[in-house]
């Protein structure tokens, strides 16, 4: 007669009871009912609030304690809010205690464009983002003649001036004109930047910067009236 291996029969007896519990509190944890929502942002509160955020999910879903674990379709919350216009990208999933965890990312705004009677900021992209009722971002703001330059060659300039943190806090204006140059207003200087086509971008602001450099030792920058930067080989001014 085979001798019983009792060391293997405890082994399966364990493994079974682990296999059980494991079964049993899955399912425990799928019937549980969700009871609230958690919602972070990537970046700091500015276009869209906690409170929005729980209402586009309100709206949407009604009460979150009256949805069921293993009834929420993440795929369909992440893309009910991805349908806000401040909201690039959301990130949707239940925890183990009964949390709907919502990461929210919020659109970048790189300008401000002023159209007509149209007010709206265009994003790193490059796509029309409407205003905000509870933040106004510091960004560049352009006017004139805005269908007279080209979109691509508009937005990679201002994704170059956004990136650059000297730009970033010294360009505060952009007028386009019909010709599709740039003339540009500085925040601390009252002269003119001429800017030219968005072409050569980086020389041009390279050029500007150089000159700049030089140009604070000089008491008399206060009395330059405009700057050209058209020709990339030198920095043209002239003064009041």
């Amino acid at each position: 007669m085979k001798k019983i291996n009792w060391n293997d029969v405890r082994l399966v007896l364990i493994l079974g009871a682990v296999i059980f519990l494991y079964s049993f509190s899955s399912k425990r944890n799928e019937n549980r009912m969700l009871k609230e929502a958690d919602i972070e942002f990537k970046e700091a509160e500015d276009f869209i609030t906690h409170e929005k955020v729980n209402n586009l999910l309100i709206q949407n879903f009604g009460s979150i304690k009256s949805i069921r674990k293993d009834k929420l379709d993440l795929n369909s919350v992440e893309k009910s809010l991805d349908k806000n216009p401040m909201i690039d990208k959301a990130e949707v999933y239940a925890t183990v205690d009964g949390k709907l965890k919502a990461i929210i990312s919020q659109r970048k705004p790189v300008a401000r464009i002023f159209s007509g009677e149209n007010s709206y900021y265009i994003d790193y992209r490059g796509d029309k983002m409407p205003l905000s009722e509870t933040y106004t971002a510091r960004v560049p703001i352009v006017t004139g003649v805005i269908d007279s330059i080209d979109k691509g060659r508009l937005n990679k300039l201002l994704n170059y001036i956004n990136d650059d943190s000297f730009l970033k806090k010294n360009i505060i204006g952009l007028e386009v004109a019909s010709t599709g140059g740039l003339k540009m207003k500085s925040r601390n200087y009252s002269y003119e930047i001429q800017f030219g086509r968005p072409i050569n971008i980086e020389k041009k602001f390279n050029n500007y910067k150089a000159f700049l450099q030089d140009a604070i030792k000089d008491t008399l920058i206060e009395q330059y009236k405009t700057i050209n930067l058209k020709f990339t080989q030198q920095v043209v001014c002239t003064k009041k």
